[in-house]
């Protein structure tokens, strides 16, 4: 069943404390009869709206489609945390493209990281952006990594942001015995995830970009003039800029078999009071080295934020929270008895090396997904590069369609079946501390 209606009402942001604490907007209308324009795009989320206001400043017509709400998916359920980098080691993108185009990729994530200060500055001051990312580990050899990756990058790349943190330095830092070490890069970040792509939506109209809600896409007819059909309508566009990531149906098979749909959880406790101090000494956002990764980050009103869990059907667990609470109470035994007000569930997309899938489908379509849990910075990029590509400056497009990501074995039909089964020995692994 198709993921965007497998799981959340059709138009309803789902029960997160994101869109309890969010000003949510009243319904753009849908899309109805024949509309042309300069570029349609499929999605509103961070992609979606950054290419869009990025083209509508150079003066395109824009109409963007979304078969919910502006913010409705990933965008708007994610974990907030505003990344370095990518999903795989700048010494990795070296050792398989060169010196040169890992470090035009490092230098484009940088500025993903500036773009979401800035803008977040600019259209969403409420979104709250704050500096800190820890990175938990679980192994010495681990510990040994991080550190030796941060001396790296301070040695190659200037980049003297990442502190290595022993196994005092960390537990001081983050109140769990379960960190043997790891490090602190404040040169990351994290922010309310809803409130900035409801921001990045009011800056998309106020420079023209027109965005109709609960208007899927059901078909794309290529050719000259794209055309994206609706139930109700039809769009014509010279460009197309597909940007569903894990909630995009399979409208395009290049994308499908290199990108699939996976689900994670989020859960946000009662607020914890003067026990916040028991979890984390600074106002900063943490991910661990599990494959199946534990994040986590206090809210401004003092809950824990804990995502964790994943599954690899289309269709949300029963039960979210007892998993989420085992999560919780492993890392603080502290917390045990918490209580979870909110818990939620959303679907990104995935590749097979866990790197963004930017992709030219055809010379008036582009594609970006696929950002495997790093896309809070490297989404928006892509959107923006996309934008820029359609405008004539394809040059940081054409650095990012560098990454590699090969198809899933099968392509798309037999994506989900392998997937599962190695995440299910992942996972294994990660309860066995192998």
């Amino acid at each position: 069943m198709n993921p965007l209606y497998r799981n959340d009402k059709p138009g309803a942001f789902p029960d997160s404390w994101y869109a309890a604490t969010a000003t949510i907007p009243p319904q753009r209308p849908a899309l109805r009869g024949d509309v042309t324009a300069d570029v349609g795009i499929v999605g509103a989320g961070y992609t979606g709206l950054c290419a869009a206001l990025t083209l509508a400043r150079r003066g395109f017509k824009v109409v963007v489609l979304d078969a919910h709400r502006a913010g409705w998916g990933a965008s708007g359920r994610n974990g907030g945390q505003v990344g370095s980098g990518y999903n795989k080691s700048q010494r990795w993108l070296a050792g398989r493209l060169g010196a040169d185009k890992a470090r035009a990729l490092w230098d484009l994530a940088e500025d993903a990281k500036r773009q979401v200060r800035e803008f977040s500055a600019a259209h969403a001051p409420d979104a709250r952006y704050l500096p800190g990312v820890a990175h938990g580990e679980t192994r010495a050899s681990g510990v040994a990594e991080g550190h030796d990756d941060a001396a790296w990058l301070a040695r190659n790349y200037g980049y003297d942001q990442i502190a290595a943190l022993d196994k005092n330095a960390m537990q001081d830092l983050v109140k769990t015995q379960y960190y043997i070490g790891g490090t602190l890069d404040m040169g990351a970040g994290h922010i309310h995830p809803l409130r900035y792509v409801l921001g990045l939506a009011r800056a998309a109209e106020a420079a023209g970009v027109v965005i109709h809600e609960r208007s899927e896409v059901h078909q794309i007819v290529p050719g000259a003039r794209v055309t994206l059909r609706t139930g109700q309508g039809r769009l014509n566009a010279d460009h197309v800029i597909l940007a569903g990531n894990g909630y995009l149906p399979n409208l395009d098979r290049q994308v499908a078999a290199k990108v699939m749909p996976i689900n994670s959880f989020i859960a946000a406790t009662d607020p914890l009071g003067d026990r916040a101090n028991d979890v984390l000494a600074q106002d900063i956002a943490v991910a661990d080295d599990r494959f199946v990764v534990n994040y986590f980050r206090l809210s401004e009103d003092k809950r824990l934020l804990f995502g964790g869990r994943e599954n690899y059907s289309i269709g949300f667990p029963s039960d979210v929270q007892s998993a989420l609470i085992r999560r919780i109470t492993t890392l603080f035994p502290q917390l045990a008895g918490v209580r979870i007000e909110h818990a939620w569930g959303g679907t990104l997309g995935v590749t097979m090396t866990r790197l963004p899938a930017v992709l030219r489908i055809a010379p008036n379509i582009l594609s970006a997904s696929g950002f495997s849990g790093h896309g809070v910075a490297l989404s928006g990029f892509a959107g923006t590069v996309m934008g820029q590509a359609i405008a004539g400056q394809a040059e940081r497009f054409d650095i990012m369609a560098q990454l590699p990501v090969p198809a899933f074995p099968g392509g798309g039909a037999f994506r989900a079946p392998l997937l599962a089964l190695a995440m299910t020995w992942f996972s294994l692994r990660d309860r066995l501390g192998l």
